[in-house]
């Protein structure tokens, strides 16, 4: 028979060499290629029909294969996928993998078996599918989980440590969003991870707050956690920022943005991610803050994070954040600074080629200008993106005071 196999890597030598792998014993295989890097994911329609079995490198974009893993395995009818990961690594076999190889030390035979049997694991799933074709999927499963009470939609995203899906409420008819964990996590993640799975819940699960998402529910499903949230039909704040905003609509999202850090930082909570793809839009134009998996309680010495250790998002960082030092409400101050300039401008302040080089530009170089119409917002942007935390506000009411005076003044 004729074996099409799929290759995926960001590494054209390692393409090669299971090519090479595969037609050495078939030798009228059709291996394809696909580089993540230049053509980014494969499109949620893609279903893989055309092969026969799936080659799937863990190094993909940065040694995120395990993302792949989780989105491709959960698409129905893919083809089975041999995954190659580091010497030890165990996770990808709970990730849905139908086998496992060491990247860099299995043989030809290890190899040959493992296709061989993905390919009659392939053979035996096309014919159970042609004879379930008729039977639709139970309304209650998301991805490979069944979780009762809910109705799926269909799945929004997939990420390193969760799945995000569209859900009804059985109960009550509403639109929900699920946030459903990835694998069991004191298993395949490890226990700091579920941690802070359960601290994002517990931290703004009784935040009564119009700009913090509201979470309904937190359960347990076939040994996998999920949330269950708030729905925001307009998206995230990011699609809204594809081009410049006008001052008063870019001011008017940043005292609410304002607010909700207020209101988390009056509990001792800081965010610690504060960036557009973390606030959701509502059709009425409010919006809301989303994913305190990195968000702390101030005070508390964390057995989460580790001494030093850096979480978040380098362009929205602030030089105390992307330097692993000590923080307070003043870091996701420094965040709202970023959003707005970007919001002003379509631009981030700060761009390099690597991560590193643009925590060092967060901290060492000069405060951007705003163009031409936004001049007289100059002054809030470098309170905001002042490079030490004693030369920023000290609280958010502080923010949404000089956003109350500049459009006041406006007004005038």
């Amino acid at each position: 028979m004729t074996v099409k196999a799929l290759i995926v890597s960001d590494r054209p030598e390692y393409r090669q060499l299971l090519a090479h792998h595969v037609t050495l014993e078939w030798r009228d295989a059709l291996p394809a290629e696909y580089e993540p890097a230049t053509r980014g994911r494969l499109q949620p329609e893609f279903r893989g029909s055309v092969y026969d079995v799936v080659l799937l490198d863990h190094e993909v974009q940065e040694g995120r294969g395990l993302e792949w893993l989780e989105d491709l395995t959960e698409r129905a009818g893919f083809p089975p996928i041999v995954y190659f990961a580091p010497q030890g690594d165990e996770r990808a076999a709970a990730s849905g993998a139908a086998h496992v190889l060491a990247r860099l030390e299995f043989d030809h035979s290890q190899f040959a078996a493992a296709l061989r049997s993905a390919l009659s694991q392939r053979r035996n799933v096309l014919a159970d599918t042609s004879r379930a074709a008729l039977e639709p999927p139970p309304p209650d499963r998301f991805g490979s989980v069944r979780i009762r009470g809910y109705r799926c939609v269909r799945r929004i995203a997939v990420g390193g440590s969760s799945s995000v899906f569209l859900a009804e409420s059985q109960r009550t008819g509403e639109e929900r969003v699920l946030k459903v964990f990835r694998q069991v996590p004191d298993v395949v993640e490890g226990s700091t991870t579920f941690d802070r799975f359960l601290r994002e819940y517990d931290l703004v699960a009784h935040l009564e707050h119009r700009n913090v998402a509201r979470i309904y529910d937190l359960g347990v499903a076939d040994d996998h956690v999920y949330l269950a949230m708030e729905y925001f039909p307009g998206g995230d704040l990011r699609s809204r920022m594809r081009q410049p905003m006008p001052w008063r609509e870019a001011l008017g999202y940043l005292r609410q943005l304002a607010a909700a850090l207020g209101a988390l930082h009056a509990i001792g909570v800081l965010h610690r991610d504060v960036k557009p793809g973390n606030v959701l839009l509502r059709d009425d134009g409010s919006l809301a803050f989303i994913d305190f998996g990195l968000a702390r309680q101030i005070g508390l010495e964390s057995a989460i994070t580790g001494s030093g250790a850096i979480f978040g998002t380098p362009h929205y960082m602030s030089p105390e954040q992307g330097h692993g030092l000590p923080l307070d409400e003043r870091s996701d101050l420094y965040s709202l600074g970023v959003v707005l300039y970007e919001m002003l401008t379509g631009q981030k302040p700060y761009v390099a080629e690597t991560p590193l080089a643009v925590i060092y530009l967060h901290a060492n170089a000069p405060i951007p200008r705003l163009g031409p119409g936004d001049e007289h917002l100059q002054g809030l942007l470098d309170t905001l993106l002042a490079k030490k935390p004693s030369d920023r506000p000290r609280t958010a009411e502080e923010i949404v005071t000089l956003i109350d005076a500049l459009m006041n003044l406006a007004a005038a």
